[in-house]
């Protein structure tokens, strides 16, 4: 299922995230906000201290006593400006070690959950989108810690603090100032409020620059090859200048938010100051007031004016997270029952009764398909593309849920058992094998992670990787690229083959596992997997006969049902057969058995 397209954002849902991932260190989170608080209370202290400080110079002749009055209001001024210091210094300490062990834990917990969809949401969504969504999940995380500690607190403990103090002073001036600031954030957050659908704009396009550019970077060999590189370039030019076009609306928009402030921001220092121009002629301000309102207002319209770009700030972060809580609250399609059990796979036979299976889009693959493989038994299935061939495998995996019908191993219905231990009793070799961009012995190690050594190297004999991994000059430390193209077809399958030596699971799947190799690397695979498949189910897909012309049983596929099962020779006596004409298609370029 895919991931819905990016809207805006959600604070509630990523807050309840990220609340959840800071309370997991509660006393950092209590340090960094005692840290804030002492930050903006010696704020608004120290101008207190300037005040008088300005008034003492001002209206005395400096005698000893005043001279000495200064000096002791200039102490307290820097022992309060110290404390504001620490206090910075505490709440960088705290919010440091905060936000990194929460980004670790953000980090592991989306990329948990977002391996536990099922093959079809991951088919269905580009892999570089999907990355990027975990990063700006985790990483958000810091911008909206960020906000709140070093812009959207301090200013409202700061605004506090100086209302309070100038109320004490003037009431007039007191309530002048709270009613701009309630004015200035109100107009700021409806402001902000209508730019969200631009910004939201802004990110979406952002995500479709950023999947193209993955999609044609992994698809680069193909571009290549298809001499598509000007038509690559004309696609992502159009995407490109999507962005362009939402980026500059959303900026265009911040003109406009900018001339308001500075409206306002010019409005209050005239009006505070006309103010206390006029309580001075009244003798109820001194000059050191004057000093004091100044102060108050540089540092009030600094921190609010940075509170709109901190809005717009605190929105990204938001709907950037939000595309990540968009996985995280979707639903997983393949989910284990409440009593799930591990499967007790000892015997490996496989049951198909009256199976149903279509895809996303209604289309009807199995119909009423019915099979019953016995323990130990190699069963090859056979049959034209779209016979449903690879969907039975895939089902088998539990990659996708049956619509009807029940399948079982060894009595017991997979969709009951735990997914971990169905897939761990089932080696799976794919037609097209995918690696990791790791070591050749990390890549073989994956089908048993805690095998040693020497039982990886062991595992990579039997199945004639060691030949081409000697000639590396790395050897097992090679690194193999993405998705593994730096080595061949056939050595990827190889090193899947090893895999599944590897695992040694009760149960084998193998979809065409030699339909890349050459045929002196067949024949020597073919031996590998005579040794794999002794003492366990095989089920094997294939196009090519001549690969399963030994095996117990052959069943005919054909419109997601079977037309006909038997031994290879009992398949080629009936007179007409569809297994007899693809026969006869292909033996021309195959090489005869007994």
């Amino acid at each position: 299922m895919p991931t819905k397209e990016k809207g805006p954002a959600r604070v509630w849902p990523v807050f309840r995230a990220y609340g959840t991932a800071a309370f997991r260190y509660p006393r950092l989170l209590v340090m960094a906000i005692c840290a804030a608080v002492l930050i903006e209370v010696a704020g608004v202290i120290a101008p207190l201290y300037l005040r008088q400080f300005i008034d003492l110079l001002s209206a005395n002749t400096p005698t000893p006593g005043i001279v000495s009055a200064i000096f002791m209001t200039l102490v307290f001024f820097t022992a309060i400006n110290l404390f504001g210091w620490l206090g910075q210094r505490v709440r960088l300490w705290a919010l440091n070690r905060l936000e990194s062990q929460a980004m670790v834990d953000l980090y592991q917990s989306a990329f948990d959950y977002l391996l536990g969809h099922s093959h079809e949401f991951f088919i269905s969504n580009f892999s570089g989108t999907l990355t990027r969504r975990v990063t700006r999940y985790a990483r958000s995380f810091e911008q909206v810690m960020d906000n709140l500690f070093f812009n959207f607190f301090p200013a409202f403990i700061f605004a506090i603090g100086i209302i309070t103090v100038l109320s004490l002073r003037s009431a007039l001036l007191g309530i002048g100032l709270f009613a701009w600031t309630v004015i200035f954030v109100y107009i700021q957050f409806k402001m902000t409020l209508k730019r969200q659908a631009l910004r939201a704009a802004r990110t979406a396009e952002d995500s479709k620059v950023t999947g193209f550019l993955s999609d044609a970077i992994l698809n680069h060999s193909t571009i290549t090859v298809f001499a598509a590189k000007r038509y690559e370039g004309f696609q992502f030019a159009e995407r490109v200048k999507q962005w362009y076009l939402a980026t500059r609306r959303a900026w265009d928009a911040d003109l406009w938010i900018f001339g308001i402030q500075g409206i306002l921001a010019v409005g209050i220092e005239f009006a505070l100051l006309a103010g206390a121009v006029l309580l001075w002629q009244r003798g109820l301000v001194t000059v050191g007031d004057f000093v004091l309102i100044q102060i108050y207002i540089l540092g009030l319209i600094n921190r609010i004016w940075s509170i709109g770009t901190n809005m717009r700030q605190l929105y990204d972060a938001f709907a950037d997270a939000t595309e990540m809580i968009d996985i995280l609250e979707l639903p997983y399609e393949i989910q284990n029952i409440a009593n799930a059990v591990p499967l007790q796979a000892g015997e490996g036979a496989v049951t198909f009764d009256h199976v149903n299976f279509g895809y996303h889009d209604n289309h009807s693959i199995l119909q009423n398909f019915s099979l019953s493989i016995r323990s130990r038994e190699k069963v090859a299935l056979v049959g034209s593309s779209g016979a449903g061939k690879s969907t039975i495998a895939k089902l088998l995996l539990r990659l996708y849920e049956i619509k009807g019908g029940t399948l079982s191993i060894d009595n017991q219905d997979i969709s009951r058992v735990t997914q971990e231990s169905l897939r761990f009793s089932i080696a799976f070799v794919p037609q097209e094998p995918l690696l990791f961009h790791r070591s050749l012995m990390e890549n073989i190690r994956y089908g048993r992670q805690n095998a040693t050594d020497e039982e990886v190297i062991e595992a990579a004999k039997q199945a004639h990787c060691y030949e081409f991994i000697n000639r590396y000059p790395e050897g097992f430390a090679t690194m193999v690229g993405e998705r593994g193209v730096k080595l061949s077809g056939g050595e990827r399958q190889r090193v899947a083959i090893a895999r599944a030596i590897l695992k040694n699971a009760p149960i084998l799947v193998l979809d065409e596992a030699t339909s890349s190799l050459d045929s002196e690397s067949e024949s020597l695979i073919q031996d590998a997997l005579l040794k794999l498949m002794e003492g366990k189910t095989v089920i094997a897909i294939a196009h090519r006969l001549s690969t399963v012309m030994h095996m117990d049983r052959i069943v005919v596929m054909e419109g997601g049902t079977v037309v006909l099962t038997g031994t290879h020779n009992e398949l080629l006596a009936h007179e007409s057969n569809l297994y007899k004409k693809l026969w006869e298609i292909q033996a021309g370029g195959f090489i005869r058995g007994d």
